[in-house]
């Protein structure tokens, strides 16, 4: 088994532009199916939300935030959803390589959404569960902790490691 730690990539991967569009475009295509899961069942579950005998109850604040939310979750989907449309409506025109940039902008985008989308509804539930003043800061810890995992984790790993070579 090969040490954990920085690798020797003075050599690369020996693929041509094409293929290595073709590659980037395939690892992009299983990460937007990953995250769309999530997203998805976060917005079908918004979206039931407003036909719940408890949402009529809901102060005015609350209502607001949900409605934040469910336009968040829909800009989301659209972005993540726009990675792939954006590859159907240009594939054909040997433009795989900027399809696969501009295709990864929009899933960043999704992520950003995401994130979010994530921070609104969890500020509206744990507003309605806890009724307390501490929930922006628990809000705000669980966002933290999230750019951390999702942002600067590999942000710090690209530097370090890209550094070396």
């Amino acid at each position: 088994m090969a040490p954990l730690g920085p690798r020797d990539t003075s050599q690369g991967r020996h693929e041509s532009p094409e293929e290595r569009a073709d590659r980037r475009w395939n690892e992009l295509l299983q990460e937007v199916r990953v995250i769309q899961t999530g997203v998805q069942i976060l917005f079908a579950f918004l979206l039931t939300v407003v036909f719940t005998p408890r949402f009529a109850t809901l102060e005015p604040t609350d209502k607001v935030i949900y409605v934040v939310t469910v336009l968040l979750g829909a800009a989301t989907t659209g972005a993540l959803i726009g990675t792939v449309t954006f590859h159907r409506l240009v594939t054909g025109h040997r433009l795989k390589p900027e399809t696969v940039m501009w295709a990864s902008r929009l899933a960043l985008l999704g992520i950003i959404l995401l994130l979010a989308t994530v921070a609104s509804a969890l500020l509206l539930i744990l507003r309605i569960a806890l009724h307390n003043s501490a929930v922006p800061w628990i809000v705000t810890g669980l966002v933290a902790w999230f750019v951390i995992c999702w942002f600067v984790l590999p942000a710090s790993v690209l530097r370090h490691y890209s550094s070396k070579d």
